[in-house]
């Protein structure tokens, strides 16, 4: 039964990619930036979509098709802040959620003028890491503490 398989497997060659697609599982991937300038200070964003007990969080947001993970960190901070950032290591990579992985990297300030996203920040802020706000996703203060100054 198992050369069957592999033969059959190899017959359909053009197309195992679409019956490996098919037959998997589909995730988005959110990825995180703990942003950080030159004086430590860690950049906060008061999100308007989330939930008002918990505004506060890092820059995040969705990869989009084949869009590298670091590159998402680039692009999201300038979409919702107008800042420049350049990425750096990889800090989380978690699974486990029904439809999404969440990727974290750090990424160092770099420039550009602040201005928010109206749409999706309602405020954006550098907080040291030892006066974090209230109403910060914990996920998020276990990032800034497992992070250092890029």
């Amino acid at each position: 039964m198992k050369r069957l398989v592999v033969r059959v497997w190899r017959l359909v060659r053009p197309l195992q990619w679409r019956v490996l697609w098919l037959a998997h599982a589909k995730f988005m991937v959110g990825v995180t930036g703990v942003v950080r300038n030159d004086a430590g200070q860690v950049l906060l964003l008061k999100h308007r979509m989330w939930t008002p007990a918990r505004p506060w969080g890092l820059p995040t947001g969705f990869a989009v098709k084949g869009e590298e993970f670091p590159q998402t960190v680039v692009r999201e901070v300038k979409e919702e802040t107008g800042l420049d950032v350049e990425p750096g290591r990889l800090v989380r990579l978690i699974s486990g959620y029904r439809l999404r992985v969440e990727v974290a990297y750090e990424a160092r300030f770099v420039g550009g003028t602040l201005e928010i996203d109206p749409f999706e920040i309602l405020e954006a802020r550098w907080f040291d890491p030892d006066e974090l706000p209230a109403g910060l996703q914990d996920s998020h203060r276990e990032l800034i503490a497992g992070t250092s100054v890029v």
